[in-house]
């Protein structure tokens, strides 16, 4: 793991983002590697199918051994030609060929266009699907970074309170000399003042868990000094889909389109050139030459499936199904979204609501605790009572946080689920 070194510094004080913690977990997820091996992988297979269109070249040779073979000295040499007899010599039973066998595809139908754009289509869903399994990673992350402010905060008001609760004591203990208020009054201040340490010392213990959790996504330490920023609330939100499983359906069309390019090519004819380099007794189809000599031979062809049993159309058909199938799951997929992103509308609009009324409830309770202050220090009512108001002050406060930062964390969800961007 590596240090913080590169997040930005607020007097003397790390500061790390939503956005940058997002894009640590996309460089240091073991699965980032991915992409650049089926790229490589892409790449290798393009050029070994644009090498289709070189020519191909084939080494071979043979031995063959002939138990009968043409014999004409009997018929030519009983003609009426002085001589013949001895210039004829029955065909050799043994044949040697070395040879060099050469083809250049002339038109192939479209296969390796095909072929090529195939390939492609393997490739972006390669990287397609890698994108998506990084994607889940931002859920892990947000759990993380949004409890970590909610702790930050949380501990805030506890130190705020451990404060106020330890200066009022230091008060109080001049006017116990006194004989002004009573030891249980001082009792209640420091059993409240021990449960804030508890809770202080519990808030700690959670960041230190959360932060190695965080840290372990990220592939880098983040220690306990860093300040998380609470990403901007948003005004607006868009309905707009662009999750990448969405994206998948679109590219494992085009996959099959391709297929459909690959089923066409081969009821396409297809010519081919060849040539032959041969070294060999008898050389060619020279059979009334018995030596080794060289011969070659040039030619072409030409293929073409006039007629294959339907197997294509039923092939076609078999895309097409597969593409309404496709069609289905993205449907599905759509209207499951969609209902997610309702409810989570439902939860934004519900925790703004609640941020409207926290903050008047937060004003009368610091009206309540003033006054119920200046009651205690007026000895009209206990401690306990005091602190009773105290306490509720300090809870509204700690839920006005809670509903900030859910509301934060709401939005945030919104666009991964819809598949957008932070800014």
């Amino acid at each position: 793991m590596l240090i913080l070194s590169f997040v930005p510094e607020i007097r003397g004080q790390k500061v790390l983002t939503l956005k940058e913690c997002y894009d640590m977990a996309l460089t240091a997820a073991p699965i980032a590697s991915e992409r650049d091996a089926y790229l490589q992988i892409s790449a290798v297979r393009d050029k070994n199918l644009s090498k289709s269109w070189l020519p191909s070249l084939d080494a071979g040779g043979s031995f063959v051994y002939n138990s009968s073979v043409v014999d004409m000295t009997d018929v030519l040499g009983a003609l009426p030609i002085p001589g013949i007899g001895g210039l004829i010599r029955p065909l050799p039973h043994e044949q040697y060929k070395l040879t060099v066998d050469i083809s250049q595809v002339i038109y192939d139908g479209g296969s390796v266009k095909g072929a090529r754009a195939l390939e492609k289509a393997d490739f972006r869903i390669n990287e397609k699907q890698t994108e998506t399994d990084l994607y889940k990673l931002r859920a892990q992350i947000n759990s993380c970074y949004f409890n970590l402010l909610l702790l930050d905060s949380q501990k805030e008001l506890l130190q705020s309170y451990h404060e106020l609760i330890t200066k009022r004591m230091a008060s109080m203990n001049s006017a116990l000399a006194s004989g002004m208020i009573l030891k249980s009054d001082i009792d209640v201040l420091a059993s409240e003042k021990i449960k804030l340490e508890q809770q202080l010392s519990e808030n700690e213990v959670r960041k230190v868990s959360l932060l190695k959790i965080l840290s372990s996504l990220n592939g880098t330490v983040i220690d306990s000094s860093t300040k998380f920023v609470l990403p901007a609330a948003r005004e607006e939100l868009s309905g707009e889909l662009l999750r990448p499983e969405l994206q998948i359906f679109d590219l494992r069309k085009e996959q099959l389109n391709a297929g459909l390019l690959v089923l066409q090519s081969k009821r396409m004819p297809k010519a081919l050139a060849f040539a032959t380099l041969g070294y060999g007794n008898p050389p060619g189809s020279n059979f009334f030459r018995d030596e080794f000599a060289p011969y070659y031979i040039l030619g072409a062809t030409i293929k073409w499936n006039i007629f294959d049993w339907n197997k294509a159309k039923n092939e076609k058909q078999v895309i097409s199904l597969q593409q309404s199938i496709i069609d289905s799951r993205k449907t599905e997929l759509t209207d499951n979204l969609n209902r997610l992103l309702d409810a989570k509308i439902a939860e934004i609009s519900n925790l703004k609501s609640l941020l409207g009324s926290d903050t008047e409830l937060i004003a009368i309770r610091k009206r309540i605790t003033a006054a119920a202050e200046s009651q205690f220090e007026n000895g009209t009512i206990t401690a306990t009572d005091f602190m009773d108001e105290l306490t509720a002050e300090r809870e509204a406060l700690i839920n006005h946080e809670i509903h900030r930062i859910n509301l934060a964390m709401a939005q945030i969800e919104y666009l991964n689920i819809s598949g957008k961007e932070i800014e």
